[in-house]
């Protein structure tokens, strides 16, 4: 059994690292012929379309603006989710309602994206006027609701595994069941509810289907939520379409793109085992 769990732990290894070289080899090509730096830095994508044009940023604003629209909303919701399943909820509350978390983080992204575009976007044109049909609001918003379970799910476990006797002793003291939550169990459980938010936001930055459909493809370098934009994953999506030979610049800047997202989202979940590590309590 120690060989048989040892191959598993390697095969693990050994999948990401193909992952890797599968991106790079053919990440390679591309920037033989566009340099690193202005892919890193033009303000303008365009690398179908003539004149062409490879700077990324349009794209990374785009992911990185759903994907902070997507915390704005479950880290506070999240948050306050678990400290109710942790600290307040009787057991049949707790019952019923963790099974509904679980059913929200199974829903199919590609149902959240017509969510979004059918019923979020016309709500919110009753309120913003001349709100186009794919924006970058709409498409964050729900995308906060669907990162919800895991920042919920994930703090509360952090929260229940901190002792009873911390609360006891904070009780004995006079503090309330708020002030227990939020100055006693929430600062013991700090470890664990950071890498609830850094998972959950990494999850945000590699979601597909839900922006693809809802918030457009159209790069726009800008941080308006208001406008169309194109995520990472939204322009590998179509690009995989085969709007671009095989083998051309164009259809290689695929692999660029998810050579750069790969990248983003292995330093989000270093961070957040950094995190873990240095200010984890042991009990």
């Amino acid at each position: 059994m120690k060989y048989i769990f040892f191959t598993c732990a390697v095969l693990s290894i050994a999948t990401t690292v193909g992952i890797l070289f599968s991106l790079a080899s053919q990440a390679w090509g591309f920037f033989q012929e566009i340099g690193v730096f202005e892919f890193l830095t033009g303000t303008t994508w365009q690398p179908i379309l003539k004149p062409t044009s490879f700077g990324v940023l349009p794209l990374v604003s785009g992911t990185m603006l759903v994907a902070v629209l997507g915390a704005l909303v479950a880290v506070p919701v999240g948050l306050g989710t678990a400290i109710y399943l942790a600290e307040y909820a009787p057991d049949k509350a707790r019952r019923v309602l963790k099974p509904f978390l679980e059913i929200l983080a199974g829903i199919p992204t590609v149902v959240y994206g017509y969510f979004a575009i059918t019923f979020v976007t016309p709500l919110l044109q009753t309120f913003i006027g001349g709100l186009p049909i794919w924006n970058a609001l709409s498409a964050g918003l729900v995308m906060g609701l669907m990162i919800i379970p895991i920042v919920s799910s994930l703090s509360e476990d952090a929260m229940v595994a901190v002792p009873r006797s911390l609360r006891e002793a904070a009780f004995a003291l006079g503090a309330t069941r708020i002030e227990v939550a939020l100055k006693v169990v929430v600062p013991a459980a700090l470890s664990g509810i950071v890498a609830a938010f850094i998972l959950a936001i990494s999850r945000a930055i590699g979601e597909t289907m839900l922006v693809t459909i809802a918030a457009g493809a159209r790069p726009n370098l800008t941080f308006n939520p208001t406008e169309q934009i194109q995520t990472m994953t939204g322009y590998i999506v179509q690009v995989s379409q085969g709007e671009a030979a095989h083998g051309s610049v164009e259809y290689n800047t695929l692999f660029a793109v998810g050579l750069l997202l790969f990248f983003m989202t292995l330093a989000m979940n270093l961070a957040g085992h950094f995190i873990v590590r240095r200010w984890q309590e042991r009990y």
